[in-house]
């Protein structure tokens, strides 16, 4: 059965399988069914000669009981001796079960005549009933031996129960047959094994159709020509009555007169469950399989979660059959498709879950009246069948296992309830909630429910907003699929309490943690699990392992955070083996941080979410002055892009700096010559009285290049790190820093640097560029190549070059308002220089 996803929100049955299909007069006439079942069974399936047998045997027996009775006045007990005898393997050639004899019908038309072609060189036996030379292989039959003595009196009831289907072979007894009962992946791991057997059956039944042909006997002949075993007949026949019959609905509401004799429904095409049953059944005995309709409850229109069947009317019907000497299950009306009850149709969906259904998992669906039909050990009670969580084909049909609850109702406990879901490979969940109100049920929000989902099962958390009950809907599909979820279990929630608590936010892409597929997508790591995450003093630092290059963005959702304001709480650091993620939580309560990431080197960027994160924020949120700045680049600190500009060995390998003392040196080295600027600015971009590029001082020594940094006020500032390996070229940004100040001293900048500031050239003092007037401040720099150093103001300072090749001497600042400069020639008898850098004489103010 193929669950149909549904278009709203509603309860489980809205969708559901075709089971509450009415039995029309089959319950009311018989009694007991299923007795009168197997006695026209025993009738039909016999050849005339074993039906005299029997009948003589029965008869003496009779007379034997009664002669002994009265000649001794004792009692006879009959003894039955039973001896397995494997029959001898025959040829394929002469077993085939069907053959055109003389007793035979001939059948008219062209497709009759292609078949009769192509199978003509295929000898046939004239008995339907004979066992195909793959069959006989396996077969095994029972001889009885009866033996009359004067030990226990036997009457004619016990003797009848010995002749019941159930009784004859037990379903689980090994000494019934031999071999124990097949599982449903014993028979068949995947439908690729009756593949031929399917497409000649489906491309078959078109054929008899369009020829008109509504025989069972020709139809039966016609679908198993080519089937050699007990398993392909009877797989013929269901995948026959799945394709061609479909759900009488119009029947079922009383639109129209229900069909069931197997006759109208194969004209009309079209039945109610004893419709499929019977033909069923019809085409059984044809082909000589033991063929039982199995009356009952089944789960299907019109359910509804912890509905009663006490008292109720049985309204479903299905087959069980026997295939090497026990009792499977199968039902074909719920293998042909599923109502939609919305659109009052029938949707035809092939569904192989109900062909040869394992016990254990057919009664989750199916309650037959005879609890002996339920083929299990210990059969469970009504009570329990009620009571079992609703499951469909879809569950099984992905390997799930319900761990928690094992019934259809929870009960929160201070507020919440948990439900848990194994499965055998892995899959992906998706889930909706609904609340009861006015007879029906509405829709809520999927906050209230924290899904988490492992390799091999999810857990769900539930914390209902209001005490009352809900309905729970559980989807899945195969992990990696691009499909749509499909429903496949279905729970009630009862509330009697609800847990105050914040309420959370939304959470479109469902799972809580990283998503299932994280690893495909090169994670392999997070240091945050599902569970909601306690921000302490309102800042979070989320890791991520990867398992090659990836490019990062995140995004953060809070009920009273604009999109605006929520892009400056968040700053991402992208190394080759790990992705970081600042947080800062400017509002207290519930906040969704969803990741999503790409390959590094995609060209498109098409970005997939990675995982989700439930932040909790219970005090100490931030100043909205300490968000991050407003133009932060994705990439922060160093990471991928640095690495492979040739930047290495970085003094700060964070994206975030603290500076307590508002000032600090960055250093790094440069290995591939780039050229670099640095930019620093703050909002409001105006940094003091003076721009930002004179608070940053860069300084080549070699392949090192130092970062000094000299704040004018406290607060939040980026860095941003640009280079470029062509001159003419345009700068790119490498990466930036965000660098945080809470000192209250305020730095004076730098000097201001020109063109002749070469690589090499190292400024000892002063480091400020801002001067005392009239004072002597002592200059130290280095020069590498020049000849000739000199400062010049009101008048001129020549350095002189000591022994360890720094330029020094001691400099009158002069006036104030006024600027001196630091020129230097390569010729020290040159008179033409160049200026490396300027420094401003502080006014009188």
């Amino acid at each position: 059965m193929e669950v149909l996803t549904p278009k709203r929100q509603e309860p489980p049955h809205s969708h559901t399988n075709i089971g509450d299909c009415c039995l029309n007069n089959k319950n009311e006439e018989d009694a007991d069914p299923q007795s009168e079942q197997r006695n026209q069974e025993a009738e039909s399936t016999s050849e005339p000669g074993d039906r005299d047998e029997k009948g003589a045997q029965v008869h003496n027996l009779n007379k034997d009981i009664s002669r002994g009775s009265s000649e001794s006045g004792e009692v006879l007990a009959v003894y039955q001796q039973w001896h397995l005898k494997v029959l001898e393997r025959s040829s394929a050639k002469s077993s085939s079960p069907f053959s055109v004899g003389p007793g035979d019908m001939v059948f008219k038309g062209s497709v009759f005549e292609k078949w009769a072609r192509e199978e003509k060189d295929i000898a046939r036996p004239s008995k339907k009933h004979q066992w195909s030379g793959q069959s006989a292989t396996d077969r095994v039959t029972a001889v009885k031996k009866t033996t009359v003595t004067r030990k226990e009196e036997i009457t004619l009831p016990q003797l009848e129960a010995k002749l019941d289907p159930l009784a004859v072979c037990a379903h689980d007894a090994p000494s019934a047959c031999g071999l124990k009962r097949k599982l449903h992946k014993d028979f068949f791991p995947s439908a690729e094994v009756f593949r031929t057997v399917d497409n000649l059956t489906i491309n078959t039944g078109k054929e008899l159709r369009a020829q008109r042909i509504f025989s069972v006997e020709s139809i039966v002949k016609a679908i198993t020509r080519r089937s050699w075993s007990d398993l392909e007949k009877l797989r013929a026949i269901w995948v026959w009555l799945c394709h061609n019959i479909e759900y009488d609905l119009s029947g079922y509401l009383g639109l129209s007169e229900k069909l069931c004799s197997a006759k109208q429904v194969i004209e009309q095409g079209r039945g109610i469950c004893c419709g499929y049953s019977d033909i069923c059944l019809e085409m059984c005995r044809e082909v000589g399989i033991e063929c039982q309709e199995v009356s009952g409850h089944g789960k299907g229109i019109g359910y509804q979660l912890g509905q009663s069947y006490r008292n109720i009317k049985s309204n479903h019907m299905w087959n069980a059959v026997q295939l090497d000497g026990h009792w499977y299950l199968l039902d074909a009306c719920w293998g042909a498709g599923k109502v939609d009850m919305d659109s009052k149709t029938f949707v035809k969906r092939y569904d192989d879950f109900y062909f040869l259904t394992d016990p254990e998992d057919f009664i989750d669906s199916h309650y037959p009246d005879d609890p002996r039909w339920q083929l299990l050990e210990g059969p469970i009670t009504l009570e329990e069948f009620e009571t079992r969580a609703f499951k469909t084909s879809d569950f099984f049909h992905l390997g799930l296992q319900l761990q928690h609850p094992k019934h259809f109702l929870l009960v929160t406990e201070g507020g919440e309830a948990v439900l848990s879901l194994s499965s055998s490979s892995p899959a992906e969940f998706t889930y909706e909630i609904s609340q009861k109100g006015d007879g029906e049920f509405k829709s809520v929000s999927s906050s209230f429910g924290l899904l988490t989902v492992s390799r091999l099962g999810m857990q769900l958390r539930l914390l209902p907003p209001a005490r009352g009950t809900y309905n729970i809907m559980v989807f899945a599909r195969p992990a990696g699929s691009t499909g749509s979820f499909c429903w496949v279990c279905s729970f009630l929630l009862e509330c009697p309490e609800p847990k105050v608590s914040e309420e959370r936010p939304e959470n479109p892409f469902v799972y809580w943690g990283l998503q299932p597929n994280a690893s495909s997508l090169g994670l392999e790591y997070c240091n945050h699990g599902a569970e909601p995450v306690l921000v302490e003093n309102g800042s979070l630092e989320l890791q991520l392992k990867t398992s090659r290059p990836l490019m990062m963005v995140c995004e953060l959702s809070h009920k009273e955070l604009e999109p605006t304001l929520s892009r400056r709480c968040i700053a991402n650091q992208i190394e080759s083996h790990r992705l970081t993620c600042h947080v800062l939580c400017p509002c207290r309560g519930f906040y969704r941080l969803s990741v999503f990431v790409t390959d590094y080197d995609r060209s498109d960027k098409s970005f997939q979410n990675a995982g989700n994160f439930l932040l909790l924020c219970q005090r100490d949120p931030v100043n909205l002055n300490q968000l991050f700045p407003a133009n932060l680049s994705p990439a922060c600190g160093p990471g991928i892009r640095t690495a492979r500009a040739g930047l290495s060995k970085f003094s700060h390998t964070g994206g975030i700096i603290n500076m307590p003392e508002g000032k600090c040196n960055i250093t790094f080295h440069n290995s591939k010559d780039f050229d670099l600027y640095a930019v620093l600015d703050k909002e409001p971009h105006k940094i003091a009285d003076y721009p930002p590029e004179r608070h940053v001082l860069l300084t080549y020594v070699d392949s090192k290049v130092t970062l000094s940094i000299t704040l004018p006020e406290s607060g939040v500032y980026r860095l941003g790190l640009y280079g470029k390996t062509t001159p003419g070229q345009e700068f790119s940004l490498l990466c930036d820093f965000v660098l945080l100040s809470s000192s209250k001293s305020n730095w004076p900048p730098f000097p201001c640097f020109y063109m002749g500031w070469l690589r090499g050239c190292v400024l000892f003092e002063p480091r400020s560029g801002l001067l005392q007037p009239r004072s002597r401040v002592r200059f130290r720099v280095r020069v590498p190549g020049a000849g000739r150093v000199v400062v010049v103001g009101e008048g001129q300072t020549d350095l002189q070059l000591n022994r360890n090749q720094v330029w020094e001497g001691e400099v009158f600042t002069g006036a104030s308002g006024s600027q001196l400069r630091v020129v230097s020639s390569t010729d020290r008898e040159a008179t033409q220089m160049v200026v490396m850098m300027s420094f401003d004489v502080l006014s009188q103010e």
